[in-house]
């Protein structure tokens, strides 16, 4: 048997390290596939995946109608907030409203977080030009809740483990994206997901997603252990908050983990393309 070697990224946050737990600790068998775990901001990887860099990626979905053609979205490993997803957070109470011509700090501009803020505020534009509803600057994300105490911006968009500490800096929550989205269509925001790259061929995508699904369900099945190691990737986030967190994205529900959440993840993206602030989406699943 040949071996095939890999490159598999995935964000180095607690939810990621989570789902591939079982793979990068080599206790789910991967035959003749050896992985090399890439760890990077989503931003990146939505980048790479762009540019077809790597066979294996954990993106944002606003991004997959961009890399579509490239790529196929996996049936298995969506994370999707059911009332709970990306945080906009400022120094001071304030409302939506306000938010309007402010400077927010975002994690990038193909994150499904910056999608569902056009979303809800309408066209951003880069800090220091005019016409937008607002305005934001890419800050990496694990300094916009330091950017945002600070005073370098009005507000910011938080992500990932900022969305349990935020208050322990004295922030304010503006509006919680996954709240917004489902009060405004009654389901889950689509936050990300896993994608394989098309031309590896249809027999190596389904091994590979069938992979990550075993990885997946080794999490889940061995959970004090998968949480002990994501930890390692959460900053300034202890055990119970680190057991939270992963929890967030457990809550929808096994099915959406393992082996749903797909086509759910087309809804954000086709009201984006309507405003004008997403692409067309492709060929969808594996």
């Amino acid at each position: 048997m040949t071996t095939q070697h890999l490159r598999l990224g995935h964000s180095p946050d607690p939810d990621d390290a989570f789902m591939f737990y079982g793979m990068a600790r080599d206790l789910v068998p991967t035959g003749r596939y050896r992985f090399e775990h890439i760890l990077q901001d989503i931003q990146t990887l939505n980048l790479r995946a762009r540019r077809g860099e790597l066979e294996v990626s954990a993106i944002s979905i606003h991004a997959y109608p961009y890399v579509a053609e490239r790529y196929a979205l996996m049936s298995c490993g969506s994370s999707m907030g059911d009332e709970y997803g990306p945080m906009v957070v400022a120094p001071h109470a304030m409302s939506v409203e306000e938010l309007k011509g402010k400077t927010i700090a975002i994690p990038g501009l193909l994150t499904t977080a910056f999608l569902a803020l056009q979303l809800a505020l309408g066209k951003g534009k880069p800090a220091g030009e005019t016409g937008g509803d607002f305005y934001y600057t890419i800050v990496e994300f694990d300094q916009i809740p330091r950017y945002v105490k600070e005073g370098v911006v009005d507000a910011g968009l938080i992500i990932h483990e900022g969305q349990l500490t935020y208050r322990a800096m004295g922030l304010h929550l503006v509006v919680d994206m996954g709240v917004w989205w489902k009060g405004r269509t009654g389901l889950p925001l689509p936050l990300g997901g896993n994608v394989v790259r098309r031309d590896l061929g249809r027999e190596v995508m389904q091994e590979v997603t069938d992979l990550v699904r075993r990885s997946i369900q080794f999490s889940l099945d061995h959970r004090k252990e998968a949480v002990a190691y994501a930890l390692q990737f959460g900053r300034d986030l202890n055990p119970e908050l680190a057991d939270q967190f992963v929890g967030m994205y457990l809550t929808t529900g096994r099915s959406i983990m393992v082996s749903g959440g797909g086509r759910r993840s087309t809804g954000s993206c086709a009201r984006g393309r309507r405003r004008g602030s997403c692409r067309r989406c492709g060929r969808l699943t594996t």
